[in-house]
């Protein structure tokens, strides 16, 4: 059984940084497709950052150049390095995986309903 477990969330201010982990066990890590999504009180679910097999990434327009998805495959873990935190990002975030290449298009196209596996979610509090 797939269990997937992500790290990192707490509460910063403006300007700051975190990083988040998300652990994947009972599987060998060989998805195609990884992905962090987050979801704000009252807001949908909505996709942050993809990364393929092959390590190509996209990312939501709001964090672009802020935003890093990387995975380590030994380790079975998938990262979402942030930076230049704004109020905006505040949000529980989730990782998410398929064994299906990524959606195609940008991450604010893709739907939780095209992931498989998800975590618990890790809450990121950003205040100005």
């Amino acid at each position: 059984q797939v269990e997937v477990v992500e790290s990192g969330g707490g509460s910063v201010q403006a300007g700051e940084s975190l990083t988040l982990a998300c652990v994947v066990s009972g599987y060998n890590f060989n998805f195609y497709c990884m992905a962090w999504f987050r979801q704000a009180p009252g807001k949908k679910r909505e996709g942050v950052a993809l990364i393929e097999k092959d390590g190509t990434t996209t990312y939501l327009d709001s964090v672009q150049g802020r935003f890093t998805i990387s995975k380590d495959d030994a380790r079975k873990t998938l990262y979402l390095q942030m930076n230049s935190l704004k109020p905006d990002d505040t949000a529980m975030y989730y990782c998410a995986a398929r064994r299906l290449a990524c959606p195609g298009g940008t991450p604010s196209k893709v739907t939780e309903f095209e992931f498989s596996y998800w975590g618990q979610g890790t809450q990121v509090t950003v205040s100005s």
